[in-house]
């Protein structure tokens, strides 16, 4: 096996899909933008620095889907996909995909942003292995605002992709080549664990990593 593993959020796309929700929902009257724009901003600051909790994080994150409830909120989510997401995706991105989808690599997104809002992204872009975080649901199906599991987010990437091998069977020592891109200094643990790491697009701390290891630096966007 041949793993090719992406982070999303400023690395397949040139954007951070979970704020720019926040501020979708905002538009369509569902939040506060005073308040919800100070704050979204305010978490955005904390993951960027590597201090996010991320299960406060989730809880608010969520809280308007969970306010306006799930049949709104998917209709609501693919009028983002259109107006927002498939305007950010670029040919440079979606080719870097289907090359390793053609040498045969499987593919994975691990992404710290949540399913409900990254799983459509995945689909976007053809890939059908998602690792997000998952959403804690209650009886009806609707998300409760905790997390479900391990998130992937940080150490917890490398603990979520070691599941998804295991649930195939797999372990890190049965994959012969294993690559991941990340943009983000958050990702540190995962980009050591693989066999080639890719600085995609890094950030300043993660490019100053990748440049003292010489690691390889890939700029999707300009």
């Amino acid at each position: 096996m041949n793993l090719a593993l992406f982070d999303l959020d400023h690395t397949l796309i040139p954007m951070d899909s979970d704020f720019e929700w926040g501020q979708f929902t905002v538009r369509l009257g569902w939040r506060d933008e005073a308040s919800f724009g100070q704050a979204n901003q305010v978490f955005y600051e904390q993951y960027k620095a590597g201090t996010l909790d991320i299960a406060e994080y989730i809880r608010f994150a969520t809280a308007a889907i969970r306010e306006q409830g799930m049949e709104k909120s998917i209709a609501a989510h693919a009028r983002y996909m259109s107006d927002v997401v498939q305007k950010c995706i670029k040919p440079q991105a979606r080719e870097l995909v289907r090359k390793h989808q053609a040498a045969g690599d499987e593919v994975v997104i691990v992404t710290a942003t949540n399913e409900f809002v990254t799983r459509p992204i995945a689909d976007a872009f053809g890939v059908s292995q998602l690792i997000a975080i998952e959403l804690a649901r209650d009886a009806q199906g609707a998300p409760t605002g905790e997390i479900q599991g391990v998130p992937s987010f940080r150490e917890g990437k490398v603990a979520r992709v070691e599941q998804w091998l295991a649930q195939r069977g797999a372990s890190w020592g049965s994959v012969a080549r294993s690559t991941f891109y990340s943009d983000s200094i958050n990702d540190l643990p995962l980009l050591e664990k693989v066999t080639h790491p890719v600085a995609t697009n890094p950030d300043d701390r993660l490019r100053a990593v990748a440049e003292a290891r010489g690691w390889p630096l890939l700029n999707l966007f300009p």
